[in-house]
């Protein structure tokens, strides 16, 4: 049995070990202190281990800290690290807000979501760090962490190293026919290539992906989703290896979804309440029994759109286990580029009517004309 109850009564030499923020005076101060624009190492471990579990809640004065304190984990000594995105984001909380959200790795619980969890197993053969980069001009007043791992004499040589990355793009629409989705203004375009896809990993070396939250802030109310995902392994050429047919078809749900639904692999924690798709969505999948396996390289993307034709607010965290040394990433957007686009409501749907209206000449107009 492979379950987590599978093996659960088998006894094992290991030793677990925890870093928390507990207060060491024996009062109830069980919290530290980020600083604004203070980067705060919690924890740096020596040797051989593995995280099994990491806990964190955190209270600032700053609306928008979720997105503006990035999380950083640093494997066995390397200069670069392996996981770096926002806080929020890697747990599963977009665009700074909190909300509950579900999952089998990673979970974020009550109070209203403002409790991190994740389940993710991270080994490590020569120390590991962890730090907090506060990028915001407030300060983190209470940061509360758990980190339980633990004591190994060594990792053996194929334990890949948890990678996780951030990406945010406000894509573009392609072609001659702006936002032409749903064959609206013509027939489709076509797409034989993933040019100008949104990129949610670029990989180098061997190793497996095994989960991605994806958010997406669509400011129209055509259906976001017609986009597929393609995957080209080791470097083949496209349609590669594994090419998808829509986005809620790679995220096992169909026909335009907008309800919440959470699975332990898969769902949509977050979904908008306006006109159509218009606002803020938040799917998730986890490879937890189907990872995609590589031996060189990796690169991963997704259609804005059919054919990449839509004007999306797009960010997500891949998640991946690879064999170092991993390729560098790009550099973090600055803290004002990852901020939130304006909300689109009723009101700015209100003035494109008005505007319709009058380029017609005004009149007893339905809107259909």
């Amino acid at each position: 049995m492979t379950g987590p109850l599978g093996n659960i009564y088998m006894l094992r030499d290991l030793r677990t070990k925890r870093i928390s923020s507990f207060d060491r005076t024996g009062g109830n101060g069980d919290c530290i202190y980020i600083a604004e624009g203070e980067a705060k190492t919690i924890a740096e471990i020596k040797g051989a281990g593995i995280i099994r579990h990491i806990w964190f809640t955190l209270n600032c004065d700053d609306p928008m800290i979720r997105r503006n304190a990035v999380l950083k984990m640093y494997w066995d000594g390397e200069e670069n690290p392996s996981v770096e995105s926002p806080i929020g984001d890697f747990f599963g909380q977009g665009w700074g807000e909190c909300y509950n959200y579900i999952s089998l790795p990673l979970a974020a619980s009550p109070s209203k979501g403002r409790a991190l969890n994740c389940y993710f197993p991270m080994p490590f053969g020569d120390g590991a760090k962890i730090v907090i980069d506060n990028q915001s001009d407030k300060p983190i007043k209470c940061f509360y962490f758990y980190i339980d791992y633990e004591e190994h004499p060594s990792m053996p040589p194929d334990a890949g190293r948890f990678h996780a990355w951030w990406n945010r793009e406000l894509t573009d629409s392609h072609g001659s026919l702006g936002e032409n989705e749903w064959e609206i203004f013509a027939t489709f375009a076509k797409n034989p290539t993933d040019k100008y896809n949104y990129l949610f990993a670029d990989i180098e070396g061997k190793g497996h992906f095994v989960g991605i939250n994806y958010f997406v802030d669509n400011p129209g109310p055509m259906w976001y989703g017609e986009g597929d995902d393609m995957w080209l392994v080791d470097g083949e050429p496209w349609p590669g290896s594994l090419h998808g047919t829509g986005t809620e078809d790679f995220f096992n749900s169909s026909w335009c979804p907008n309800e919440l639904y959470q699975h332990p692999y898969f769902g949509y924690a977050r979904i908008p309440n306006k006109l159509g798709w218009m606002g803020r969505t938040h799917c998730y999948r986890f490879f937890l029994e189907d990872p995609i396996y590589f031996e060189k390289s990796l690169r991963a993307s997704i259609e804005h759109g059919h054919a990449n034709v839509l004007t999306l607010d797009m960010a997500s965290v891949a998640y991946w286990y690879q064999a170092e040394p991993h390729k560098a990433y790009p550099a973090m957007l600055s803290k004002d580029k990852r901020q939130n686009m304006p909300e689109i409501g009723v009101v700015e749907v209100h003035k494109w009517r008005d505007a319709w209206r009058r380029s017609k000449g005004g009149g007893k107009l339905w809107g259909n004309e």
